[in-house]
């Protein structure tokens, strides 16, 4: 017989004052129920309860027993009882995991509304471009833009990112607007260092032709906000996510490029381990982030004029 049914009727036995009692928690017949202690007192070669036809007593050995299983099976009913209120109650710590540009320029908002919300919850932040292993670093949701080479993890899509051609008007000025795919390729470019082919940039026509720009590039870093900085003092030619140029270009700090191309999409995506039993408190996070950006965030807001 299971050891843990076996002492859940012998505490409610004892609570209950009869083995009728305890049969009734549990769907038992007084007889069965008799047979369950039996069967406990047989495993521990030990006599845990006096019997009379009138009322049952504890042994000095069950009376040490009985206190340590009530506190046992007490235990557990906290146990489930925290795990059930935590699908109902977000609490605990979150920890989170983003690429750094994206992190620094955008989750901080999401992070402010969700522990507004969430007053039983504790965010941990870590920002780092390269991909960390979920598990081994305990994490428990990632931000992570791009195609995902883990197909074991769940992925929602919380945004999309676009990418953009962009340049200062001081530097549009001293070296001409590029009007043509040759143009761009002859111009100062400012690249990502960490993108899959640096220096080179596809555009697409309104035909569906796609235009590679390649070769060398003026300055190339492994963050872009760098590259930001530099569009923005006036160094050359940027491509890279609107996230990080959409909202210069919007306050005219910036100009886009070629905005007859189309360049390539990517994809901004919530991912965690398992799609069973996802903790409330990441399905309300990733609620958040996608509630909070959708398919228009607030950096493509220049695409319509706004």
């Amino acid at each position: 017989m299971d050891r843990f049914t076996c002492i859940g009727v012998f505490v409610a036995a004892v609570d209950d004052g009869s083995f009728a009692a305890a049969g009734r928690r549990f769907g038992l017949s007084p007889a069965m129920a008799g047979k369950y202690v039996n069967a406990l007192e047989a495993q521990l070669n030990a006599r845990l309860l006096q019997r009379t036809t009138r009322r049952l007593s504890l042994t000095d050995v069950g009376q040490n027993y009985y206190q340590r299983c009530k506190r046992l099976l007490d235990a557990f009913d906290e146990a489930n009882r925290e795990a059930s209120d935590s699908q109902t109650i977000a609490r605990g710590v979150l920890r989170v995991a983003a690429p750094v540009t994206f992190g620094a320029m955008h989750l901080g908002s999401v992070v402010s509304r969700y522990l507004e919300e969430n007053p039983q919850v504790n965010v941990e932040v870590t920002l780092d471009d390269r991909y960390t292993d979920l598990l081994a670093a305990g994490i428990d949701v990632a931000i992570r833009i791009g195609r995902l080479t883990d197909s074991s993890l769940v992925a929602r899509r919380v945004a999309p990112c676009r990418m953009v051609v962009c340049a200062a008007p001081a530097y549009l000025e001293r070296h001409g607007t590029p009007r043509t795919i040759e143009d761009l390729r002859g111009a100062q470019r400012l690249a990502f260092s960490q993108a899959i082919s640096a220096g080179d940039w596809t555009l697409v026509d309104r035909r569906g032709r796609p235009h590679v720009i390649e070769g060398p590039t003026r300055m190339t870093a492994n963050n872009t906000q760098m590259l930001l900085a530099a569009a923005l003092a006036g160094a050359g030619i940027a491509y890279g996510p609107t996230f990080v140029f959409g909202e210069r270009i919007a306050q005219a700090d910036l100009v886009e490029v070629l905005p007859a191309y189309r360049p390539s999409e990517l994809t901004i995506q919530a991912v965690y381990p398992s799609a069973r039993h996802v903790p409330l408190k990441v399905r309300l996070l990733v609620e958040r982030l996608a509630s909070m950006f959708g398919d228009e965030p607030s950096w493509d807001r220049f695409r319509r004029g706004s």
